[in-house]
């Protein structure tokens, strides 16, 4: 498949190249849609086998980013991009500030930050070269890390599984079932506890799974075990692809909550619990808190603003449920529809407003 015919497949406005041989840099940028507002996405930083497979991941990508920015209700586009080289032994200041001034050419079109392969070190050189970064540190006003948001925001996500499904309007006595404990899941598994909530977790690394359960008093459980549990929700917060053909036949959840990419390993998985009578939170609705603040971040970061949006995460949800009651279709499904009628209300709009057929109005009162 040519890059236009991948483009056209997926709805992306543009695919951009980028390289600086002195210093290393091949890097690809994905832009996905921008009806909303300016793309915004991580750069991650792999050694792809191949140029196909890193613009693949792109295209892949940013258009999670969009899906997750539109069911925020963010005025904002989705974008991603790809350095091509090992973060191990290929970075250096000259190749992130070579990227930054790239960055910076796109005038605003893409903004970025930290994904895999990038630390904040790698963005505060792009900094010194484009405005348009953001998961600064602290100490350059950025919002520092954002992970315990994106945990809070998968806890509200939470809530309104078990208002859905449980019929009940907190998680006190609820049965969690956390597979994961690193940025996200160990914070999830901390905010659950506090909720008297009962939580049994694992990891793929035994020495987070004995912190666990040392600091938060839980049970931990091997990896492999935790599809077997008896909890009335699952949290996948690692890997994705964890609802599988594999997998499926084990759960015996009600609802699938967590804050992982891409925990469907297709889409007719998706199908298949709701014919299974398992509630499925979808993960780019339910696992929005980092992107929300990320997007504070552009205004002046205020963690208590962060915060207060990603609680509407609550609601955005429950939006996806009613669609999906209301369509008989799988919530995967209904969040797709989600953002698809959102996007369209929008470009409606600004269609209205600036469109050949018509002056342009204005915003005022006659």
């Amino acid at each position: 498949m040519t890059c236009f015919a991948a483009m056209d497949q997926m709805g992306h406005e543009e695919l951009i190249f980028c390289r600086m041989k002195e210093v290393g840099l091949q890097a690809v940028v994905a832009i996905h849609d921008t009806t909303l507002g300016p793309a915004l996405g991580g750069t991650r930083m792999w050694p792809y086998a191949s140029e196909e497979e890193a613009i693949v991941d792109a295209l892949r990508l940013s258009r999670g980013m969009t899906f997750k920015a539109t069911a925020a209700g963010l005025n904002l586009g989705g974008g991603k991009a790809v350095i091509i080289g090992d973060p191990k032994t290929d970075k250096s200041e000259a190749l992130f500030r070579a990227y930054g001034r790239f960055i910076e050419s796109l005038k605003g079109r893409f903004i970025t930050g930290e994904d895999v392969g990038i630390d904040v070190n790698d963005v505060e050189y792009m900094f010194m070269e484009t405005r348009y970064v953001c998961g600064l540190s602290k100490a350059h006003g950025g919002g520092g890390d954002p992970a315990p948001v994106t945990a809070f925001g998968v806890l509200q996500g939470m809530k309104a599984c078990a208002e859905e499904r449980l019929g009940k309007s907190g998680l006190k006595g609820v049965t969690v079932a956390v597979q994961g404990l690193g940025s996200v899941g160990f914070p999830l598994a901390r905010l659950l506890k506090e909720e008297h909530a009962q939580v049994i977790a694992t990891d793929l690394h035994e020495e987070r799974r004995q912190h666990a359960a040392d600091a938060l008093g839980i049970k931990v459980v091997n990896p492999d075990d935790i599809y077997d549990v008896p909890a009335d929700i699952f949290a996948p917060c690692g890997l994705g692809a964890v609802v599988n053909d594999q997998t499926l036949g084990r759960m015996k959840f009600k609802i699938i909550a967590g804050a992982a990419n891409n925990q469907l390993a297709e889409n007719r998985h998706g199908l298949e619990l709701h014919e299974r009578n398992i509630l499925y939170a979808p993960d780019y609705v339910i696992n929005a808190g980092g992107m929300i603040n990320v997007f504070v971040e552009l205004e002046g970061y205020d963690r208590e603003r962060a915060l207060r949006m990603s609680r509407g995460i609550f609601y955005n949800l429950r939006k996806v449920f009613q669609i999906a009651r209301r369509e008989g279709i799988p919530t995967n499904e209904a969040a797709d529809h989600l953002v698809e009628e959102r996007i369209a209300m929008i470009r409606h709009l600004k269609g209205m407003y600036t469109g050949p057929h018509t002056n342009r109005y204005r915003w005022e009162s006659h």
